[in-house]
């Protein structure tokens, strides 16, 4: 297999916690092209999953909904993107943020492991259709 310093894929999920599992396959698949660690390409298959379960969780609330949320992964010259877009609830960035890592119990921790993994986490309001639009970013080295 010949490893790609260059890719561009998408693919769109519906808005359900049962998408997540083919979330993480897509960005594994994604993943197996390009020359990188392993543990490098787990924790960023935790990061898209993370971002996806709060998508489901918090712009949509859990409800059941026949949207669909799209995931782009791109990586030029060793520039690693990963774009989310979703129709759900409007993101207020003031309000995203990850319990206190002493306060032990499930859950609350998927932003604090994005923002421990990737460079860069940035929420920009989405070009029509979309609502809400996340980049995250990372600089790979080969």
């Amino acid at each position: 297999m010949v490893a790609l310093r260059q890719i561009s894929e998408q693919r769109d999920f519906v808005v359900s916690s049962a998408s997540l599992k083919d979330v993480r396959s897509f960005s594994r698949e994604v993943f197996e092209k390009v020359n990188i660690d392993q543990d490098l390409k787990d924790e960023l298959v935790l990061a898209i999953a993370e971002a996806a379960q709060n998508i489901v969780k918090h712009a949509y609330q859990g409800e059941d909904t026949d949207d669909k949320m799209e995931i782009k992964i791109s990586l030029n010259n060793g520039e690693l993107e990963i774009g989310f877009f979703d129709k759900g609830r409007p993101v207020d960035e003031k309000n995203v943020r990850h319990r206190k890592i002493d306060d032990v119990k499930p859950g609350g921790l998927g932003t604090f492991f994005i923002q421990q993994i990737m460079d860069a986490v940035v929420f920009k309001e989405g070009e029509k259709p979309w609502i809400n639009h996340l980049i995250l970013t990372k600089k790979i080295n080969y």
